[in-house]
């Protein structure tokens, strides 16, 4: 098993971040911009290119996918048909699609779950899953933080996170000896932050990590980060009262999740399936919950962009880096390349812009490695683009994480840098500082060439560019330009 240090999420929100997940792409290529913003019908996906090698691509949980409907329509790709199923649901077969942010409606196989284990109510989610109970029994519903200390009315066998690990066992188990792929992706921790006995009240205050913030950072602020802060989520995130109810819940959120892993780990085992399982662990992004003045996520700073990322690969070529980390630069599209050369898939690098994580998970060096990860964000759907009166198509921004110093560009506005050796925690903004204008320079520049390196063809592979050259041209008696 290896963990690595400095994993960067592609973009940091669910929508985008999980749209390069999927595809091994960037925001800036994959085009998917912010949540529920349809990705192209043009973009091949993880589990068309896994299924093409043999693999069942399931899921099992939240994928936040919007499909390019204007362009299925277009072309008269039915909704009942395979190739509709796979763009209406990111390419996957689903087990049970549970998004678990809003309302999951009463014709859902999880609420129709919850029906059937007596929780009696015309919506259960609403009345059980996501509300506690008042001291006169009633409902106090956990979209207010002022409730989320309170014990969801459902009980924890029966809780989101529970249901979605007994659906991914159940599939794990009817596979037998076949080779399949799970995105088991769980909803949790997430709002509404409210936890079932005993997770609710399982950590205290004293458990907490203390808050990320300086009230220098709000003086002479950038114009981007006041907006953030002043959003109606970050505001409420800035009273201390906030901090000591929601925390601990949000950290009772995670035990809970790593204890039902360990439920999915020993299925695998009895499964006999232990042993030739690559799993790998991460997230979208982070929240920040008050770290830097901030609720959410979006912004740059290390509670939001830096992602966890563990990987066990049950190959013995992977036995001498187990238990060990590694310090590279890691990106979310790194995790499509790493899938494809685990079980010997083709790599289609005209379309990938990430790299394989396999050489490095067994002690092999891979060649060259990244100078910079970088991570992309649009605010155009924030209130923070009223409150600057900036052009829609101008929301966007940019962080080139370096070895040592984090820079952000932002489109009409200057630049943000962090040094992240003397200032771990993103306190003073150096995005100013003419001290500073070599480094800003030197990234501005790695962010530039970043951008020139985007795979923007995805309709001809590398050998199909030989072909046209070298065979289709001549054969054609094609003589250009020739005395």
């Amino acid at each position: 098993m290896s963990r690595y240090e400095s994993p960067y999420t592609p973009a940091p929100l669910c929508g985008p971040a999980r749209a390069s997940f999927y595809t091994g792409r960037s925001m800036y290529s994959h085009g998917s911009v912010w949540n529920f913003v349809p990705l192209s019908i043009r973009e091949q996906l993880l589990g068309d290119l896994l299924r093409d090698h043999g693999l069942s691509v399931a899921l099992d949980g939240k994928i936040h996918h919007r499909p390019d409907e204007l362009a299925m329509a277009r072309f008269g790709i039915g909704l009942d048909t395979v190739p509709g199923h796979n763009l209406m649901n990111g390419g996957f077969e689903i087990i049970d699609r549970y998004e678990g942010h809003a309302n999951p409606g009463p014709k859902h196989p999880y609420v129709a779950y919850l029906r059937e284990q007596g929780y009696d109510s015309d919506d259960p989610w609403e009345d059980f899953v996501i509300s506690g109970e008042g001291p006169d029994g009633e409902l106090l519903s956990g979209w207010y933080a002022r409730n989320c200390h309170l014990p969801a009315r459902v009980s924890e066998e029966h809780s989101e996170t529970a249901y979605t690990t007994d659906v991914g066992i159940k599939f794990i188990r009817e596979q037998g000896d076949n080779p399949w792929f799970l995105h088991l992706s769980y909803i949790k921790p997430h709002w509404p932050y409210i936890a079932p006995a005993p997770y609710h009240d399982m950590y205290g205050v004293e458990d907490c990590l203390p808050v990320v913030r300086s009230a220098e950072e709000l003086k002479n602020a950038h114009p981007v980060f006041k907006a953030f802060t002043d959003h109606v989520d970050s505001r409420t995130f800035h009273r201390d009262d906030v901090l000591d109810i929601v925390r601990p819940v949000y950290m009772g959120l995670v035990k809970q999740l790593d204890d039902h892993l360990g439920r999915v780990f020993q299925a695998l085992e009895e499964a006999g399936r232990i042993d030739d399982t690559l799993i790998l662990f991460t997230s979208d992004h982070h929240d920040y919950l008050g770290d830097h003045w901030l609720d959410e996520k979006e912004l740059y700073h290390e509670p939001s962009t830096r992602i966890p990322l563990i990987v066990y690969d049950p190959d013995a070529a992977a036995d001498a880096t187990r238990g060990t980390t590694d310090s590279r630069l890691v990106e979310g599209i790194d995790f499509v390349p790493t899938f494809l050369e685990e079980v010997g898939a083709p790599v289609p690098d005209y379309l990938l812009e990430g790299r394989s994580l396999v050489p490095s998970i067994r002690g092999e060096s891979g060649g060259a490695w990244r100078d910079i990860a970088v991570s992309e964000m649009d605010y155009t759907f924030r209130d923070a683009r009223v409150v600057l009166s900036q052009d829609p198509r101008k929301c966007r921004g940019y962080m080139a994480r370096g070895e040592r110093f984090k820079y952000i560009l932002w489109e009409g506005f200057p630049p943000q840098l962090f040094d992240l050796q003397e200032d771990p925690d993103e306190l003073h903004d150096l995005g100013t500082d003419t001290d500073y204008a070599t480094e800003r320079a030197e990234l501005h520049e790695h962010l530039f060439t970043w951008m020139r390196n985007r795979k923007l063809t995805v309709t001809l592979p590398r050998e199909d560019i030989v072909l046209v050259r070298e065979t289709i041209l001549p054969r054609a008696g094609i003589h250009i330009g020739e005395w």
